[in-house]
C-alpha cells in the first residue's frame, strides 16, 4: 500500500511534509481540515505513504457481507454506538486492546461548517494516556503535512491554544467550511 499511495500522491502533484513519528506505538490522529469527502482519501493516502498503518472509528452497522472484510482490510474498526459505555470511553479503551493503533480523528465531526470541533478526541487520547499527532492537509500547498506531537494535560483550552495555532494557515479544499473555534469564526466575520 505504501507503493502505491506514494505513486497516487506523485501523480496528482501532492507531496508530504514532516515525519511520522513512528517511534510511538499508538497515537490519536488529529486529521484536519475535512470539508470534503476528498480529504479523507488524501490524509489516508498520505499516512499510507508514510508506511504506517491507520485505523478509523466506523459504526458497526456498516459491517455487513459483503463490505465487512473490505472495511476491517482498510482500517476500520467496528463500534457499538447504542451501548451503555460513552463513545469516548469505548474508543480509549481500545487503546488498551491493541499493541499498536493510530486512531485517525476529523475533530470537526462532519463535512459542513462546525461551529466549534467535537472534544471526543482530545479526551480519548487523555483517558487512554496516548498523545495526539496533528495532521493537516493543504489544497493550496497541495501537501499533506504531519505536524507536532502534543501530550494532552487535562486542561482542554490550554491544550487547544497549541492545536489552534497548528491549524491556522492550512487551507481546505471549501475554505467557507472550515473553522477551528467560534473565535476563529468571529475573527473572520469582522475581517
Amino acid at each position: 500500500m505504501e507503493k502505491f499511495a506514494k505513486f497516487i500522491f506523485k501523480l496528482f502533484g501532492w507531496k508530504i511534509t514532516g515525519d511520522f513519528p513512528k517511534q510511538y506505538k499508538k497515537l490519536v490522529i488529529l486529521e484536519a481540515p475535512h470539508t470534503s469527502n476528498l480529504d479523507y482519501f488524501i490524509g489516508m493516502m498520505c499516512i499510507y505513504a508514510s508506511g504506517v498503518k491507520v485505523n478509523v472509528i466506523i459504526k458497526k452497522e456498516a459491517f455487513f457481507w459483503p463490505f465487512a472484510g473490505l472495511l476491517k482490510k482498510a482500517g476500520g474498526i467496528p463500534i457499538d454506538r447504542k451501548g451503555s459505555t460513552s463513545k469516548v470511553d469505548a474508543i480509549a479503551n481500545l487503546f488498551k486492546t491493541h499493541e499498536t493503533l493510530n486512531l485517525g480523528i476529523t475533530p470537526e465531526g462532519t463535512r459542513s461548517l462546525a461551529k466549534k470541533w467535537k472534544k471526543g478526541y482530545y479526551y480519548i487520547a487523555l483517558k487512554a494516556n496516548v498523545p495526539i499527532l496533528l495532521a493537516s492537509i493543504d489544497y493550496k500547498k497541495k501537501a499533506g503535512h504531519f505536524g507536532p506531537v502534543i501530550f494532552p494535560t487535562g486542561d482542554y483550552e490550554k491544550d487547544f491554544v497549541q492545536i489552534e495555532k497548528y491549524y491556522r494557515g492550512i487551507h481546505a479544499r471549501y475554505p467557507e467550511k472550515y473553522n477551528l473555534s467560534p473565535m476563529y469564526l468571529e475573527e473572520k466575520k469582522n475581517k
